[in-house]
C-alpha cells in the first residue's frame, strides 16, 4: 500500500483512462508532485490479471470484481411510464473501463469535432484534436498524416486477408447493404464496411495503464500511485478546491492537500463528487441539504450514450472460433439511415463471433446496433434522501423519437442482412440478446456455468425444433423477422430492449465561460472555481459517432498538454 503524501501539486482522481494520461503527462515535469488515487485494484506491469490481457473482455464476466458495485441507470421508460433500471457497468481497476471494454479504438469523425468547437468549445475541432490522436497512439496498420507511430498506445486491425470464415461470411452477408468496403476506420470518413481498429498488441489487451503507467513512469519519484484508494469528498476554501479526503484499504481517512485536483472519474462519477461539494444546481443541491459553494446548472445535464440493441444468431459450426481464438469482434459497418431527423453516418453496426466466454457462447454470433448520433439527453442527479449512495442516473435513451425510429429502422436493416446464406437463412433463429441479470449470472465465470452452458449449447446443436423451442424460451417468444413486419410491435421491442453501450458522457461539459449550461472552459477548468479541472468523458459536449475511450484518452492528452497549475 503506496504512502499517501499529505500535500501535493497535482491530485489526479481517477485511473481510467483520463487519468492515466494525466498522470503520465503531468509527472513528466520532475518538479511537479503527483498523486494519482484510484478506487479498483492496481494492474502494474508483469501482474496484470490473464482475464484483463484477454483479447476477449473476461473482466465483465468476474462479477464486481472490476466494475462498481451497486451503479445502475434507467435506460427508458415502459408504456406504463414506469422506469426500466438494469446494472450499468463502469471499470473500477486500474485502467478504467479500458480495462474491462471491447478495446474498440475508433476516433469517430471530423464533424463530431467541428460540432464540439461550435458547441463553445473553442479550440477543439477536428483540426485541433487530430495532433492528439496522433500523439496517443502507435498504428501498427497504418501511417501519413492522419495516423501516429510511437505514441503509447498500440492500435491494430484484424484485416481482411486474415479474417476467420465468420468474419468472411458477414462481410459477405453485408455487402448486400451496397456499402463499400473500407480498410481504415480512423482515416476514411466515409460510410463502409471496416475491419474494427481494437487497442491490442500481441493479441493481449493493452489498456491505458498499460499504455501510461509503465515501468519507467511508474519509477518517477515525483509520482505517487495508490490503489484502492477511494475519494470520499472534495476538500473546498471559498471557491477553490484544497484538495480531498481518500479513504484507504484499511478503512482510514487521510486529507490530502493539492494545489490543484484533476477529476477523472468518468462520466458518473465526475458529477456525483461535484453535487456532494457543493458544486451543480442550487435548487438540487438544497433539496440533498448541501451547501452550495458553486451554481452550476450542468452538472449531471447532458449525460448521453449510444441507444443500443444486442441481437444474437445461431452460428453453423463452420463459424464458429475456436477456442483459442480469442479475438471475436472483426468489422462494424457505418451507415447513414436516411430516416426523418438522421444525419450522415449516423447508425453503427458491429459484428462479433462469440456470444460468450463459454460453450454456448461459441455457437453465437453477437451483433451490436446503434444510434451513432442521438438526440436523447439524460440525467444524473443525487438522491436527496441519500446523496453519499449511488447516484441516480436516467439515460434518457428514447426520450427523442427519431431515436427510437432510426434503431428501429436498424433492426429491419440487420434482419434483412443477417438472415443471409452467408451466415444463417433461418430468420427463426435470429433473436433478441441483452446482458440481462438472468445472462449475466449464467455468464458468471465458475465450473458450475462451463457445464451448464456445455449442455445448453448441445442441446441448441440438436434437432432444430429443440433448437428454436429453446430460443423461444430464451427470448420470450420474440422473433426478430415477424416483429419487422408487425409495426408498433417493433417500437415496444425496440422499448423494452434498449440500452446505452457504456458510454456515458457529457455530464460536466466544456463550453464558454459565459454558458450557463457550461461546466468546464476549453481548457477543463471548472468555470467559476480555482484549483480544479476536468479531463474525462463527462466534458464532451456531444457524443463522438464512435466508442468513447479513444475520444477520451485524446482529451487527456489535450489538456495536459495545456495544464497549468495557476
Amino acid at each position: 500500500m503506496a504512502e499517501l503524501p499529505s500535500e501535493v501539486d497535482v491530485l489526479v482522481i481517477g485511473g481510467g483512462s483520463a487519468g492515466c494520461v494525466m498522470a503520465n503527462r503531468l509527472s513528466a515535469d520532475p518538479g511537479r508532485r503527483v498523486l494519482l488515487a484510484e478506487a479498483g485494484v492496481d494492474t502494474p506491469p508483469g501482474r496484470v490479471p490473464p482475464e484483463i490481457l484477454d483479447s476477449y473482455p473476461m473482466p465483465l464476466f468476474h462479477g464486481e470484481r472490476y466494475v462498481w458495485p451497486g451503479l445502475d441507470a434507467v435506460a427508458t421508460t415502459d408504456a406504463a411510464g414506469r422506469p426500466r433500471r438494469r446494472a450499468y457497468e463502469q471499470g473500477r481497476v486500474m485502467g478504467g473501463s479500458s480495462s474491462i471494454n471491447v478495446q474498440s479504438a475508433n476516433r469517430g469523425l471530423p464533424r463530431d469535432y467541428d460540432a464540439w468547437a461550435a458547441l463553445g468549445a473553442t479550440g477543439w475541432g477536428w483540426d485541433n484534436v487530430l495532433p492528439f490522436f496522433r500523439k496517443l497512439e502507435t498504428d501498427l496498420d497504418f501511417g501519413g498524416p492522419l495516423h501516429g507511430r510511437d505514441g503509447p498506445l498500440p492500435i491494430r486491425r484484424i484485416l481482411e486477408a486474415d479474417w476467420p470464415p465468420f468474419a468472411q461470411a458477414a462481410a459477405r452477408a453485408f455487402d448486400a447493404s451496397g456499402l463499400p468496403r473500407r480498410a481504415d476506420q480512423n482515416g476514411d470518413f466515409a460510410d463502409g464496411l471496416f475491419p474494427t481498429a481494437f487497442s491490442n498488441r500481441d493479441d493481449a489487451r493493452v489498456s491505458a495503464a498499460a499504455a501510461y503507467l509503465d515501468a519507467a513512469t511508474r519509477a518517477r519519484p515525483n509520482l505517487v500511485i495508490s490503489a484502492e484508494t477511494e475519494v470520499r469528498a472534495l476538500s473546498t476554501e471559498g471557491r477553490r478546491v484544497t484538495g480531498a479526503v481518500l479513504r484507504r484499504p484499511d478503512g482510514s481517512d487521510r486529507a490530502v492537500r493539492a494545489r490543484h485536483v484533476v477529476l477523472c472519474a468518468g462520466a458518473l462519477h465526475s458529477p456525483t463528487l461535484l453535487l456532494r461539494a457543493g458544486i451543480g444546481p442550487a435548487a438540487h443541491l438544497r433539496d440533498c441539504g448541501i451547501a452550495v459553494v458553486a451554481d452550476r446548472p450542468g452538472v449531471g445535464a447532458n449525460l448521453r450514450d449510444h441507444p443500443a440493441l444486442t441481437i444474437a444468431q445461431y452460428l453453423p459450426r463452420a463459424l464458429r472460433l475456436s477456442d483459442d481464438y480469442r479475438r471475436a469482434s472483426f468489422l462494424a459497418l457505418r451507415y447513414s439511415s436516411g430516416r426523418p431527423g438522421g444525419s450522415a453516418s449516423d447508425m453503427y453496426l458491429t459484428a462479433a463471433a462469440r456470444g460468450g466466454w463459454h460453450a454456448l457462447g461459441r455457437s453465437l454470433g453477437l451483433y451490436f446496433l446503434w444510434v451513432n448520433q442521438p438526440h436523447s439527453v439524460g440525467r444524473l442527479r443525487l438522491r436527496p434522501s441519500d446523496p453519499v449512495g449511488s447516484p441516480d442516473i436516467d439515460l434518457g435513451l428514447l426520450s427523442d423519437p427519431r431515436d427510437l425510429d432510426r434503431l428501429a429502422s436498424g433492426v429491419r436493416m440487420l434482419v434483412g442482412l443477417a438472415v443471409s446464406p452467408h451466415l444463417n437463412p433461418n430468420p427463426r433463429e435470429l433473436f433478441p440478446a441483452s446482458f440481462s441479470p438472468a445472462i449475466k449470472r449464467l455468464s458468471a465465470v465458475s465450473p458450475r456455468n462451463a457445464r451448464l452452458t456445455a449442455v445448453l449449447a448441445r442441446l441448441l446443436d440438436g434437432p432444430p425444433p429443440l433448437r428454436r423451442l429453446m430460443l423461444r424460451t430464451l427470448t420470450g417468444g420474440a422473433e426478430l423477422a415477424s416483429l419487422c413486419r408487425a409495426g408498433d410491435d417493433l417500437d415496444d421491442y425496440v422499448r423494452g430492449n434498449v440500452f446505452g453501450v457504456w458510454h456515458a458522457s457529457g455530464t460536466c461539459r466544456m463550453g464558454r465561460v459565459h454558458d450557463l449550461e457550461a461546466v468546464v472552459d476549453p481548457g477543463g477548468r471548472v468555470i467559476g472555481l480555482e484549483g480544479l479541472t476536468v479531463a474525462d468523458a463527462s466534458i464532451m459536449p456531444r457524443l463522438p459517432s464512435a466508442n468513447t475511450n479513444i475520444p477520451v484518452i485524446m482529451g487527456a492528452e489535450k489538456i495536459a498538454a495545456g495544464f497549468g497549475l495557476g
